[in-house]
């Protein structure tokens, strides 16, 4: 069936159009944000009512070299990791990019915004001017090993590698090579649970951090952001237990969509991904029953549903299924 689709997850507001306000709520399964966010507790008045400075702002990247096991390399701040993808095409020359997909559609979208000749290919190539690679990607999870990251980004004149997901699979991680060459961007909402925050990281060296830092002026990311980003990512034993907690419901939201009928295809521990014939049929039906889910205009077979945070919600998920 013709589906009119929402071009990212939790519009809310566009759901309430199409299906009407369900009496029980939404369940929104249609982004892959924790469902159990990061508990941030006590933080100081002043990061609500000062600046802020270079100690904040040095705290925070202090934090993030921390997390994301990058020690030398230069970290870029701003308002989500989609205001990273936009400054890093518009500091490049117009070039030849190479995103591999199907994939993450601002990459595209932000490229060819800023003037570049922007591709699609469904594998990683052998070298290229600019190549795209989100790892683990979305919506598929499909993950390419460091290795072969390393090597390309050796045979390209910029390697971006979008690692949003990355946090459940750290191992898998290119974040300690980062360079001038290979830059990965970072996500904080989507593993830490808290997207309304909007923070985003960009890992690279020091000539192109410099150059991002120009482009996207002073002040890019608020006080209060920082001061989350600074506590939350410091925290090893929440991370931990996070990945533990979200491996688990990922494999019970398997049960369930494997009862119902459908083939789980993909996905990472923070969403997954299922195909089925009659997709767009059952994207609605879970509409209807204030269930919002992820489709796909372009891969019409497929449903792409984020984790539930209760047994509850798993449970009304199955009945609607």
């Amino acid at each position: 069936m013709a589906l009119d689709l929402p071009v990212h997850g939790g519009d809310l507001a566009a759901a309430d159009s199409r299906w009407g306000k369900p009496a029980a709520g939404w369940l929104d399964l249609s982004t892959g944000i924790n469902p159990w966010p990061y508990p941030v507790g006590h933080l100081p008045a002043t990061a609500w009512t000062r600046l802020p400075g270079q100690p904040e702002e040095q705290a925070a990247r202090a934090a993030a070299r921390h997390a994301f096991g990058c020690p030398s390399a230069d970290v870029v701040m701003a308002g989500g990791s989609s205001a990273l993808i936009l400054a890093l095409a518009f500091s490049q020359a117009p070039s030849a990019v190479a995103v591999v997909g199907p994939t993450y559609g601002e990459h595209a979208r932000a490229w060819s915004l800023a003037g570049h000749k922007v591709t699609e290919i469904d594998s990683l190539p052998d070298a290229g001017e600019v190549v795209v690679v989100v790892n683990p990607n979305n919506p598929d999870g499909r993950l390419i090993p460091p290795a072969h990251l390393r090597t390309l980004a050796e045979r390209c004149r910029l390697l971006v590698v979008d690692e949003a997901f990355g946090e459940v699979t750290p191992d898998r991680s290119v974040a300690a090579s980062a360079s001038d060459r290979l830059v990965v961007l970072r996500s904080f909402g989507k593993f830490y649970g808290l997207a309304g925050l909007r923070l985003g990281f960009a890992l690279t060296g020091a000539a192109l951090g410099a150059r991002l830092t120009e482009r996207l002026g002073p002040w890019p990311v608020s006080g209060m952001a920082l001061a989350v980003a600074a506590k939350a990512l410091a925290d090893d034993g929440w991370a931990q237990a996070t990945r533990a907690h979200l491996a688990n419901m990922a494999d019970r939201l398997d049960e369930v969509l494997i009862r119902a009928g459908l083939n789980v295809v993909g996905g990472t521990s923070l969403f997954r991904l299922a195909a089925h014939p009659q997709a767009g049929m059952i994207y609605d039906r879970l509409g209807r029953a204030g269930i919002l889910v992820r489709a796909f205009a372009g891969r019409p077979n497929l449903l792409r549903l984020g984790l539930p945070a209760t047994q509850a919600e798993l449970e009304r998920l199955g009945a609607a299924l």
